[in-house]
């Protein structure tokens, strides 16, 4: 089947533009489009869709809520947030709503198109340098206080091995990388991956590196607090 696809963005022309160069993959087919999270909600109710490119900054209902409502529905669709990056600041916000990754609205077509279906097979498309180099810009934004304690409960879950692949992660190395630094096979390491993400309940790595700097475990800069 073909990945069922949701375009979010108020401006017209941008939609058009994704839209043509989606069409023409015989493994994708827009069925909906929105001009604002408002809209995307009423639509998603009654349209089946595998995967949204969310924009950010939106009339009505911006990108970031509209994420959140979005991910917090049961078999709820990825989301894929498409940003200018350097004049918006919202997303760091939106990987922390439950989206799977971002990119510039300006990336190049086969980037999109692979972003797109990687997102559609699991994966979060940040790569781990770019996901740390965005959180260590935002780092000053990070809440800190009442929820960090419920958040070293969760952890606590994690064996050493796994805190230590999280850790790792959390700097931004990629699996083969975190497998020659531990002596591991990479799917040794993929295995850890994936019971850090059930055992905290995210949905990717992405999620598995914001939770890390919003507990301490990591610092700006990616390296873990001595």
């Amino acid at each position: 089947m073909a990945i069922r696809l949701m375009l979010v963005d108020d401006q017209v022309l941008l939609r058009t533009g994704f839209r043509m160069v989606l069409a023409a993959q015989p493994d994708m087919e827009v069925v909906a489009e929105a001009g604002d999270g408002v809209e995307a909600l009423q639509v998603l109710k009654s349209t089946p869709v595998d995967v949204v490119l969310m924009d950010v900054r939106m009339p009505k209902l911006d990108g970031v809520e509209a994420t959140r409502r979005i991910c917090a529905e049961p078999g709820a669709p990825r989301v894929l947030i498409l940003t200018t990056f350097d004049l918006d600041e919202y997303a760091f916000s939106g990987l922390k709503a439950g989206a799977s990754g971002f990119m510039l609205k300006d990336v190049p077509p086969g980037e999109l198109l692979a972003a797109i279906r990687a997102v559609h097979s699991g994966d979060a498309v940040v790569a781990p340098s770019t996901t740390r180099r965005l959180l260590d810009r935002f780092s000053p934004m990070l809440p800190s206080g009442t929820g960090r304690q419920t958040e070293h409960k969760a952890l606590s879950r994690l064996t050493d091995r796994e805190r230590e692949v999280m850790l790792l992660v959390a700097q931004g190395l990629s699996n083969g990388e975190i497998a020659a630094r531990l002596v591991l096979s990479e799917a040794t390491v993929k295995t850890h991956v994936g019971r850090i993400l059930t055992k905290l309940e995210l949905r990717d790595r992405v999620q598995v590196v914001v939770l890390a700097y919003e507990t301490g475990l990591v610092r700006a800069g990616g390296g873990p607090l001595p």
